[in-house]
């Protein structure tokens, strides 16, 4: 029996994968993870998605910075799914060496101990999942001059309430276009410059080492699990338990931004198919929807199941270092996995909603975390 290492495999991506790889099986399942706070709050050994795994895996509580703890994690290991990582775009800027330690010393922790076991070891591929955050901006297509990869929006028009993508070389209006593979590359935020910098260690020291790889570059995952304590990354728990406490909800910039959301439990069949698809070897794959939806039709749809009293306010703040839009081709997927969304947005939400509302809740970090950004220069409240 193959074994398969999930390192954040405690997360909201990483137990669902844990599950379906339970379901199949085929394969001896461990899981690395340090059961961070602000993923499982304050007691993790009762925090759902731990619950969730308990029973389906040898589990190893434990954090991928330590070299030891990673050595005998990957003994007698076959394949390897690298999860653990710091998210979130906004905290990345101002927490800058917990998130390069995290992200970038993990997975070389990874390579080192594979290295000194030299021959002995057993790791026959890495899947690891990247972002979409490492396009940046993403593609787009001016009128004038073609294909387009523009840079970061002007922080100084967006505090005049412009949210507009202008071309760099004519200053015309951009038109969106979904972001396919071999787009240029454009991190803008510390975040995803770590996942790009992984990116480019797996494909060196795979290669360097004979390890077949997949690189997965997710959009914006989302489902059951999602965690609700942790108020740096994901707009559905943050604007679900605003809207339960019937708080007004704060639309950053002009509500149209729009984010690809693609179902947990889609993406976690994907990753487990290129486990042993060989025809995603040495391949970046994208994994989402194929479509764009604006923050402000999440937050009327998740108000409307919620039947909150909350009021929307669009106020033309935003984060430095937030795209406009975001939307994947998802063409090779199709290709190389056979992948389809199983789950429409509607039901996703649907079915999320019914899940918070058997959790306990707590919004109390949110206006501490704008805090924190509006105190590094990262987040402009519109004067």
């Amino acid at each position: 029996m193959k074994t398969i290492l999930v390192t954040g495999g405690a997360g909201f991506i990483g137990s669902e994968i844990v599950r379906q790889l339970d379901a199949i099986g085929k394969y001896k399942i461990k899981v690395l993870d340090c059961l961070t706070e602000q993923i499982h709050g304050k007691e993790p050994d009762t925090s759902y998605l731990y619950s969730f795994i308990k029973g389906k895996c040898e589990f190893i509580r434990g954090d991928v910075r330590n070299f030891d703890v990673v050595d005998n994690a990957i003994d007698g290991v076959d394949y390897i799914i690298h999860l653990a990582a710091e998210t979130g775009t906004g905290q990345s800027m101002y927490m800058i060496n917990q998130y390069n330690e995290v992200n970038i010393m993990g997975l070389s922790n990874i390579f080192q101990a594979i290295s000194l076991k030299r021959k002995k070891h057993t790791v026959q591929k890495i899947i690891l999942s990247s972002s979409r955050s490492v396009y940046g901006e993403g593609k787009y297509e001016c009128p004038n001059c073609g294909i387009i990869y523009p840079r970061s929006r002007r922080a100084e028009n967006m505090a005049h309430g412009d949210f507009t993508i202008y071309c760099e070389l004519c200053n015309e209006p951009l038109k969106l276009l979904p972001t396919t593979e071999d787009s240029l590359t454009r991190p803008n935020s510390l975040y995803a410059f770590t996942k790009l910098a992984q990116e480019s260690m797996i494909q060196t020291m795979c290669h360097a080492m004979d390890i077949d790889y997949t690189i997965f570059r997710f959009q914006n995952v989302y489902g059951t699990g999602q965690s609700l304590k942790n108020p740096y990354t994901g707009i559905l728990s943050i604007f679900s338990t605003l809207l339960l406490d019937n708080k007004d909800i704060n639309i950053f910039e002009d509500g149209k931004e729009s984010r690809d959301f693609v179902h947990v439990t889609d993406v976690a069949t994907a990753v487990i198919r290129s486990i042993e698809e060989s025809r995603t070897n040495g391949e970046i794959i994208n994994l989402g929807s194929g479509t764009g939806t604006s923050v402000i039709e999440i937050a009327k749809t998740l108000k409307a199941i919620y039947n909150s009293s909350s009021k929307l306010h669009i106020t033309g703040d935003f984060r430095v270092g937030d795209i406009a839009h975001n939307v994947a081709d998802i063409t090779k997927a199709r290709k190389l996995l056979q992948f389809t969304p199983s789950v429409s947005l509607k039901d996703g939400l649907t079915d999320f909603c019914r899940w918070v509302l058997g959790q306990d809740t707590d919004n109390s970090r949110y206006e501490q975390s704008l805090s924190e950004m509006e105190k590094s220069g990262m987040f402009i409240r519109h004067s």
